[in-house]
């Protein structure tokens, strides 16, 4: 029988009221309160540090910054870029088996727009050739995911240039515009994403509420 996994869609949201959102969810997850959910979000400019950041791959700027839980370095959200995160209890505690599933559920749905996305040895994330597309960062509670993928859609790329992205030369990243030459529909990305997802961890994903009362 295949699981129903919670889909909520929350548009574009300020990133610490996602942030907040998100710890609310993994506590109740771990409490057995509410299903696996996933949240798919576009933020307002914003910098993320990951446990991993070197002084040297960050300044300080005018675009709020706040250091998070997730793995990897610093990163850049803002709009036009997809961001998801899964808050799924772990069956088996496997991370890295995790991550590898985000980056095959991105590889599939950028394909669906003629985007040849792969992986590059020993470094996490999608890939089109050297160019990377998605940052993926992951923190665990208590078996339970949070954090997650970011996916350049339609991304507004200078604004990597703030930062060094994973550590990365700000000219490594790419967006699906760039590849294709064209402005994508968001909600389309969305759809293929979530398709994906199920596929990919073998779930039925169902649009609801980000939280509801134990019973």
């Amino acid at each position: 029988m295949t699981m129903s996994m919670t889909l909520l869609d929350l548009g574009t949201r300020p990133y610490p009221e996602v942030w907040e959102l998100q710890r609310s969810l993994v506590e109740a997850r771990s409490k057995g309160e509410i299903p696996d959910t996933l949240i798919l979000v576009e933020h307002e400019h914003v910098i993320t540090l990951g446990r991993k950041t070197s002084p040297e791959n960050f300044k300080p700027l005018d675009v709020p910054v706040f250091q998070v839980e997730r793995g990897g370095d610093a990163t850049y959200h803002g709009p036009g870029q997809l961001v998801g995160y899964p808050i799924i209890k772990m069956e088996v505690p496997d991370v890295r088996n995790f991550v590898r599933s985000l980056e095959e559920v991105l590889i599939l749905a950028s394909r669906q727009f003629s985007v040849d996305a792969g992986r590059k040895e020993k470094h996490t994330g999608v890939w089109v050739g050297e160019k990377k597309l998605a940052s993926i960062g992951v923190a665990v509670t208590n078996w339970v995911t949070y954090h997650g993928f970011a996916l350049n859609v339609n991304t507004e790329m200078g604004y990597f240039h703030l930062i060094r992205p994973c550590g990365l030369d700000p000219d490594t990243m790419t967006s699906m515009q760039e590849l294709t030459g064209k402005k994508l529909e968001m909600q389309s990305v969305k759809r293929e994403v979530a398709r994906s997802f199920s596929s990919v961890f073998g779930v039925d994903l169902v649009e609801g509420a980000p939280l509801r009362a134990s019973t």
